[in-house]
């Protein structure tokens, strides 16, 4: 019975033992989750107000953040199919640190919906058997069930593959395969009901468009890939963990696609808005050339605009995904230009002009700076930890104990 115990002391071991590089990093995001805590004890203290968030402009920095994330999160089912529906082997091998991720990304998401609320003592009355969830009419309450709902499939299916790992046993597929299965509608899900969360406000036409849940997963299945690629040699840099090339040139094709497929749709956008040119037009306006002389977002979104297509010309040629110094910078370019596209260039426009007119510049102010900085370390730190107790125990070099003895 004292088993549980002492396998609790080798994963805090194994967590906690690492080089000075380690221990820098780890130190840096300790740091930043401090100030960042800190930020928004002074958010709770005074209320929304000290963010530059008001009524014209109510969904900010935050849910920006948000809205990409969950693409992180859901862009794992990239990796899912391949490895598990057609048992591609140099993707099955490394699918497991993707559901990692999916569960550090999700845990972000959750944290930003949370700080976005001025009083949280309200998520009470979204909360089973002690509030009233509005369930199904409510698409907030959809949203914390597709969550909620895969961050447990993602844990579920990484613990219980590392758990059968650290025991020196194969994991069961037909205990996990009815989940895998399950968690390929639920990935497309979450971000879908993301998309349904803005399409449902009637009363902003920028958003009003069915092509956005589309576009949604389109760019999810380009940056998160993008940061998985990058993560992957990381990984395979710092420990015993064989990676296939073929597998990051093969996500790097997926992406290609993906891409493809994103920009098709955003050319779509274009067309719909600027050539018909009906009374919806000026949210896009204000995007790309400025409306009545406000222009903050205008050289940002060309940047993602540059970005994004010069992402997509280095990952559609052989030549050039599978030259990694072309790759990795293919890789920065496409998250930064999704990063920008998708959260400051999809949530500020939809509230440009406000239903009287107003024209509100919106701008981050230093607190959901240094907030939405605590949670993204938050995030890096769990996949850290996650990672870095995964990693041995994927080698063999670490075992738990059981009945039998100590395997280790």
């Amino acid at each position: 019975m004292f088993y549980p115990i002492r396998n609790f002391f080798v994963v805090l071991k194994t967590v906690t033992k690492g080089n000075g590089y380690y221990y820098a990093w780890i130190a840096c995001l300790a740091t930043l989750m401090i100030i960042g805590a800190v930020s928004y004890l002074k958010q709770l203290d005074q209320g929304l107000i000290i963010t530059a968030m008001r009524d014209q402009v109510s969904w900010g920095f935050y849910i920006s953040n948000f809205t990409f994330i969950v693409g992180i999160a859901a862009a794992a089912v990239l990796l899912v199919v391949p490895a598990y529906i057609y048992n591609f082997k140099p993707i099955k091998e490394i699918v497991l640190f993707s559901e990692l991720l999916a569960v550090a990304a999700i845990t972000m998401c959750i944290m930003f919906v949370v700080v976005d609320m001025g009083r949280v003592d309200r998520l009470l009355h979204v909360l089973p058997l002690i509030g009233t969830m509005n369930f199904p009419s409510s698409l907030l309450a959809w949203d914390i069930i597709v969550l909620n709902g895969y961050l447990a499939l993602n844990l579920f299916i990484s613990f219980y593959a590392l758990y059968q790992m650290a025991h020196n046993r194969e994991y069961s597929l037909q205990i996990i395969k009815p989940l895998i299965i399950l968690s390929i509608p639920w990935a497309i899900s979450i971000h879908t009901v993301t998309a349904f969360l803005f399409n449902g406000l009637s009363a902003r036409p920028f958003w009003n468009a069915s092509i956005l849940a589309p576009r949604f997963l389109a760019s999810a299945f380009c940056s998160g890939p993008a940061i998985m690629m990058i993560i992957f040699q990381v990984i395979r840099k710092v420990s015993k963990i064989e990676i296939d090339n073929k597998a990051i040139f093969k996500i790097a094709e997926l992406v290609a696609y993906a891409m493809g497929i994103n920009l098709f749709l955003l050319a779509a956008e274009f067309f719909k808005e600027f050539y018909s040119g009906s009374v919806h037009l000026a949210p896009m306006e204000y995007l790309y050339f400025g409306l009545h002389g406000h222009t903050t977002l205008v050289p940002w979104m060309w940047t993602a605009m540059i970005f994004n297509i010069t992402a997509f010309i280095l990952f559609i040629s052989p030549a050039t995904r599978e030259n990694f110094l072309t790759l990795n910078l293919a890789c920065v370019l496409i998250c930064i230009g999704v990063y920008i596209e998708k959260g400051m260039g999809l949530s500020v426009p939809g509230f440009v002009p406000s239903t009287l007119g107003e024209i509100y510049e919106y701008s981050p102010t230093l607190i959901e700076k240094l907030v939405s900085l605590g949670i993204w370390s938050t995030g890096a730190l769990v996949f850290t930890l996650l990672v870095k107790f995964a990693m041995p125990v994927y080698t063999g070099e670490v075992r738990f104990y059981s009945k039998h003895g100590a395997v280790r």
